[in-house]
């Protein structure tokens, strides 16, 4: 597993800060959005599609992790 996506078992850290937070989420968005482009090369325009999702991505990375 990437490290982004292992740094993320620390998210319920109650001292992150919302920021550290959010670096987290973003860095799990572009690891996902790394793997689709890798899986996608004669797509010439997906990166900038995904990366026009990243802020997208991230919210629900950050949602999907809020402790119910």
């Amino acid at each position: 597993m990437s490290q982004p996506i292992n740094e993320l078992t620390g998210y319920a850290d109650y001292n992150a800060t919302p920021e550290a937070k959010r670096v987290k989420a973003v860095a799990a968005a572009l690891t996902s959005i790394q793997a689709k482009v890798a899986n996608a090369p004669s797509n010439s325009t997906i990166l900038s599609d995904e990366m026009s999702k990243l802020s997208t991505y991230a919210d629900q990375i950050q949602e999907a992790l809020k402790v119910k």
